[in-house]
């Protein structure tokens, strides 16, 4: 039995690499003679350098960035070899994601200064390895700035009227008066940047950056109202200074507006990150002569459909009919809507009343008896008879 045992990462407790051990482990415990494969994936958010890079093999760099709140961050980003040549794969949740705030200091004052420049250190730092392809991963962000601290970091300028630089942070820019990018990084225009997300919001609006993923990382309906004024006035500049409207591209909201500001300063073009991810680890061909998949995530509800890991697992999994089965750390409203999205079977791994900090703290086993469980059944399911 070939087993491809492919989890996206369970926030808040396991990567996508300690959760595919883990199914193993339990796998291994009812079918110990099993082939089981190990492929973590990630959907553009926490584990994207890993995931890609690692299946790769890749090497693992490290660049000293400022974080969302300027302090400094030692941040990972991978450098793999391709056909195309030396390709980055980043993060931006290393450099600028919402896990670098304190839960205390994800206030209403750090969202308006939060700035995505140590993003635009990393793709500096890649530049400067002499890429010509980044794939770049925008989930999980602290930010709201439209990826205007990323473009300064490669050397764009935000200017007021008096023409004095802006501070950063996505407040900031309700004074913008021009963009001057005179002196932006002129290796952009060399480089192919793939942005990998599953998030389809606009920058502006009620289903924009503000005010969907604002709340989360400590805005207030004020604040809110607050900082997508200032980046309607940014997406406004931008048209007049640089000739193109951001402020409604599918996806443009994506990490507090990074999404658009890829876009605006180094021509990205964006894609569903696991579609992203699954193609340059050619999943494909490791599905081949594969009896099961096991894939798994966080949290699967109806949210799961949006292009996230488990989904766009099945998908390919499907085409080749191979039974798919989802492992997750809970299962939330209409979870089974993924049943009819490719995936065979769904179980979440506790199976007796647990608090949220048990799961957290206990995660490695309870996903490993999750597994276990589900084999136990599989196994049942083959001594069957007369199944109709």
């Amino acid at each position: 039995m070939r087993i491809i045992v492919a989890p996206d990462s369970f926030k808040g407790s396991l990567s996508s690499v300690d959760a595919s051990l883990s199914i193993k482990k339990g796998i291994l415990r009812i079918f110990p003679h099993a082939d089981v494969i190990t492929v973590p994936v990630a959907d553009g958010g926490e584990g994207t350098v890993y995931a890609i890079t690692s299946m790769n093999n890749g090497e693992i760099m490290h660049t000293i960035v400022e974080g969302p709140l300027n302090t400094q961050v030692d941040a990972i980003w991978g450098l793999i070899q391709t056909p195309k040549g030396p390709t980055a794969i980043i993060e931006m949740a290393e450099a600028s994601g919402l896990l670098l705030v304190p839960a205390e200091e994800r206030n209403e004052q750090n969202i308006r200064h939060s700035s995505t420049y140590g993003t635009g250190q990393l793709i500096r730092a890649a530049l400067d390895h002499g890429v010509k392809n980044i794939i770049i991963g925008i989930g999980g962000s602290a930010t709201n700035d439209g990826g205007a601290g990323m473009a300064q970091a490669l050397g764009a300028k935000f200017l007021n009227v008096d023409n004095t630089a802006l501070p950063r942070g996505g407040a900031a820019l309700i004074n913008l008066d021009h963009i001057n990018i005179s002196e932006l990084d002129p290796r952009l225009k060399d480089t192919n940047i793939l942005i990998a997300s599953d998030v389809n919001n606009p920058l502006c609006g009620v289903q924009g950056a503000s005010a969907i993923y604002g709340p989360q990382k400590g805005a207030t309906p004020e604040i809110i109202q607050e900082l997508d004024r200032a980046l309607f006035h940014y997406s406004t500049i931008a048209k007049q200074d640089l000739g193109l409207d951001i402020s409604h591209i599918a996806g443009g909201g994506a990490a507090g507006g990074l999404g658009a500001g890829l876009i605006l300063f180094t021509n990205a073009k964006m894609r569903n990150g696991i579609q992203v991810i699954l193609e340059s680890i050619e999943f494909t061909k490791i599905l081949r002569n594969a009896d099961l998949v096991i894939t798994g995530e966080g949290h699967t509800d109806d949210q799961t459909l949006n292009g996230k890991a488990p989904i766009g697992i099945a998908k390919i999994a499907k085409q080749l009919q191979i039974p798919v089965l989802c492992l997750s750390g809970a299962l939330g409203e209409n979870a089974n809507a993924v049943i009819n999205a490719g995936i065979d079977a769904i179980a979440s791994t506790p199976c007796s009343p647990i608090t949220l900090t048990e799961c957290l703290r206990n995660a490695d086993k309870l996903l490993a008896d999750a597994a276990e469980r589900c084999c136990q059944l599989i196994k049942l399911g083959t001594t069957l008879k007369n199944i109709q």
